[in-house]
């Protein structure tokens, strides 16, 4: 289970940057005010997340694995307190990412969403 959010990471990360969601839409993708602005703004956003994505699971896939190694064969109260750290830092990876790719549309979109 703990490494469910890095599996996601890495699928949707891939997804995004090979096969984007076509239109904008509010049920799927990465979906902020600064990228739905219009199509381009969404490609690049989906662009830059898929990238930063895969990159973060790949790197989250082993940090998480590893403190569960040390937890193997241990009874499930320590299995529960052992995963609650390794997602606490998966879900600020997560959450987090959102930051440098809203960064990187304010750097290349103006605030109505018009290419720099």
């Amino acid at each position: 289970m703990n490494l469910l959010i890095p599996v996601i990471m890495l699928y949707f990360g891939w997804r995004f940057q090979k096969h984007p969601p076509k239109n904008i839409n509010s049920f799927y993708g990465y979906r902020t005010t600064r990228s739905m602005k219009n199509q381009q703004t969404w490609n690049f956003a989906h662009q830059v997340c898929g990238k930063l994505w895969f990159r973060l699971g790949l790197i989250l896939l082993p940090v998480s694995l590893v403190p569960m190694m040390f937890l193997w064969g241990r009874g499930v109260d320590e299995i529960g307190m052992g995963c609650i750290p390794v997602m606490a830092v998966q879900l600020v990876v997560l959450v987090g990412s959102v930051f440098p790719v809203e960064q990187a549309l304010k750097q290349n979109f103006d605030q109505f969403g018009r290419k720099r």
